[in-house]
């Protein structure tokens, strides 16, 4: 279906080179992955070295020299099989070595993203806290005051990717409280400081095999070269951030809602009742047509905000709208991939029931629903 838009010879290649990989080495324990809530950190490194983490990223700082159309192929095909391995390649690769590669400086970058674009290390982002979801910046808690040579960090962040497994965090906490947003500063944190510790979050809706961690910062001391960006440029930068990971979540979403069709589609062809393949009552067809009229309509709400993202043009209100357009087909596609199947739909065997689950958070992560309508709003009426 994706070749209904037009790609470049090398974003073809990526697309080929992921699909092959995840035919191979992750389909095969997608199930039991969820089942077990078992973060495959080995499949990280299998990526790493396949240059997938470094997709979107210049060759100049050990990136593969691709584009964000070639990273959002790779997330959606990962996602059409496995929506928590997809989660943590977005979130390794936007949240995590994204900051450093656009807002590190020259020292930051040298000694933090060969092991992490490498797979050797695994990144990850500190942003939404217990009382800070959508008003991340204004509710804020986590403090860093300077001391010497050191900022020490004070305070919790929830929900966050990647949490348990990885290796280096670049995470937001507030330098300056009479500043409002104009006081938060970016760090990179690294596992094994003194006073920093990871705790696991399990029995997830969905995403279960994902690692989602709380991080606690008891008297963390960070040093002073640490900072990402300017000090007091963190809410910005950490926007930034977040307005090209919502291109990626669109991207995420529009892999599971095809994974759910294309099963839907085969269970509705081989299915029988009342002497017919169920594909040819029109109830069934008449979803499968809007399921794939959805999809179509979010691919390519998603590639032309990549488009215009790799274009260098401004591109938040479009993706916004693909992140909320995607993921709303996500929940909408899986679910009537559910309704399809009918009884055993509602079970495992047919890997729809979970790809219903996954789709939920992508409602959610990055900025819920109602955060991308406002966003959306703001910007068409500033126009």
């Amino acid at each position: 279906m994706i070749d209904t838009l037009e790609f470049s010879e090398e974003e073809r290649m990526v697309r080929e080179l992921v699909a092959d990989f995840v035919a191979r080495e992750l389909r095969p324990i997608a199930v039991e992955l969820d089942l077990e809530q078992r973060f495959p950190r080995e499949l990280f490194r299998r990526m790493g070295e396949l240059g997938i983490l470094g997709i979107p990223f210049p060759e100049e700082i050990g990136g593969a020299g691709g584009n964000w159309v070639s990273y959002c192929l790779a997330v959606e095909e990962v996602a059409k099989v496995c929506g928590s391995t997809a989660l943590g390649l977005a979130a390794a690769v936007s949240l995590g070595i994204g900051p450093i590669a656009s807002f590190g400086n020259e020292e930051q970058r040298r000694r933090y993203l060969p092991a992490l674009l490498s797979g050797d290390k695994l990144a990850a982002f500190g942003l939404t806290e217990p009382d800070a979801g959508s008003d991340a910046g204004g509710s804020m808690r986590t403090r860093a005051v300077r001391d010497g040579e050191d900022w020490v960090l004070h305070g919790a962040k929830y929900w966050i990717t990647n949490g348990c497994h990885a290796d280096v965090f670049v995470v937001t906490a507030i330098t300056d409280p009479e500043r409002g947003t104009k006081g938060i500063s970016n760090f990179i944190v690294e596992r094994g400081m003194p006073g920093f510790s990871t705790h696991p979050i399990k029995d997830k809706l969905g995403m279960r095999s994902s690692d989602t961690a709380e991080l606690v910062f008891e008297g963390v001391r960070v040093p002073a070269a640490n900072l990402v960006g300017e000090r007091g440029q963190g809410f910005v930068n950490f926007l930034k951030t977040l307005d090209g990971g919502r291109i990626v979540i669109g991207a995420l979403s529009l892999g599971l809602a095809e994974g759910a069709y294309e099963r839907a589609r085969a269970y509705a062809r081989e299915r029988k009742a009342f002497g017919v393949p169920i594909a040819q009552h029109q109830a069934i067809a008449f979803k499968l047509a809007d399921m794939a009229t959805r999809i179509h309509a979010a691919r390519l709400l998603v590639y032309h905000a990549a488009r215009l993202k790799d274009a260098g043009r401004p591109f938040k209100k479009e993706a916004a709208m693909a992140k909320l357009f995607a993921s709303e087909t996500a929940y909408q596609v899986t679910k009537e991939a559910i309704q399809i199947h009918g009884g055993v739909g509602y079970c495992r065997e047919y890997e729809v029931e979970r790809m219903f689950r996954d789709a939920k958070l992508c409602e959610i992560g990055e900025g819920t629903s109602e955060i991308q309508r406002l966003v959306i709003s703001r910007a068409l009426l500033a126009e």
